[in-house]
């Protein structure tokens, strides 16, 4: 490009770096994937872990979310959002998600290049789900559900794909920086580079504590607290469930300054059914945490300060 020296500087003709950066990363002009796109999806398998079927899990009849759970607006039926190795099911009060499940298989795991732009899922309507809007200019993070690099897996293609498929918002809720890129994060991280290191296969559910008490904000509920559930099979055959649990209560006293100190917490799945009403009944049997309280009559609660406390 050569330079037009006619051309002199206006103040109104300046280029904020921040809006070259993020052109599309903006409310209002964020794209939409058509239902299209996804056809061929499979979404969450049940039969992924061997020799152990896990059902796809839903709310209990009777419960809240019940009956709060999307259905797809076109490009299919029912409530289960299918994408690359995981699937989604939607909160149709909070437009987020209440519960997602992927597989990983670590023995076809890859590594593509991370995208920076989220979409809209148009097998439902934008006001189904939360945009950019609910996360410009502030601390907020587009929390990834199922994480990036869990359903990264299978042929280039299908990597490729599932890499695409968790930059939707139908995949995020709010978290704070703190509370997304710690030990949450470090937990993940374990748990995909053990399934990584001995080839093997996980099955993953996450979502958020949707309470009461959750923190109004930009006409959204925040939610205090997240949930993971994990599914594997040791290597003797033995089925391990265990369940655990962050708290980002501290973190959003205020929005514009990250507060740190957060907490992780290893909890029993019993716990996780009791505060969400998701019926993960069938996993209970195989969390030694649950069996625990069975016999206590107590709750048990352990804080995780390190990965090596973790028990499987």
């Amino acid at each position: 490009m050569t330079a037009d020296l006619t051309r002199k500087a206006r103040l109104d003709q300046m280029v904020r770096l921040g809006d070259a950066l993020d052109g599309l990363e903006k409310a209002g002009r964020e794209p939409t994937t058509e239902p299209a796109e996804f056809e061929g999806r499979e979404g969450y398998k049940q039969d992924f872990l061997n020799g152990w079927r896990i059902e796809l899990p839903r709310p209990k009849a009777g419960t809240p979310r019940a009956n709060d759970m999307r259905e797809l607006k076109r490009g299919g039926s029912g409530i289960e959002l299918k994408y690359r190795n995981f699937s989604v099911i939607m909160s149709a009060s909070r437009r987020m998600p209440m519960l997602t499940a992927a597989n990983i298989d670590g023995s076809e795991a890859r590594s593509v290049p991370r995208i920076s732009v989220w979409s809209f899922d148009g097998r439902l309507d934008k006001e189904d789900q939360w945009g950019d809007a609910l996360y410009d200019s502030n601390a907020l993070d587009r929390g990834h559900m199922v994480r990036r690099e869990d359903p990264v897996w299978g042929t280039l293609e299908e990597a490729n794909e599932a890499n695409e498929d968790t930059f939707h918002f139908t995949n995020s809720c709010p978290q704070m920086a703190g509370v997304n890129q710690q030990v949450w994060l470090g937990l993940e991280n374990y748990i995909l580079q053990h399934a990584k290191a001995d080839d093997m296969r996980v099955s993953v559910f996450t979502g958020p504590f949707f309470s009461d008490g959750d923190l109004a904000y930009r006409d959204a509920l925040v939610p205090l607290a997240f949930w993971k559930v994990v599914a594997i099979v040791t290597e003797d055959g033995r089925p391990s469930a265990t369940a655990y649990k962050v708290s980002q209560t501290k973190e959003l006293e205020d929005l514009e300054f990250v507060y740190a100190g957060y907490k992780t917490f290893q909890i029993s799945i019993k716990q996780v059914i009791k505060a969400t009403g998701i019926d993960f009944g069938p996993l209970v049997e195989f969390d030694g945490f649950s069996q625990h309280e069975s016999v206590s009559g107590t709750e048990l609660e352990e804080r995780i300060d390190g990965l090596e406390s973790v028990r499987v």
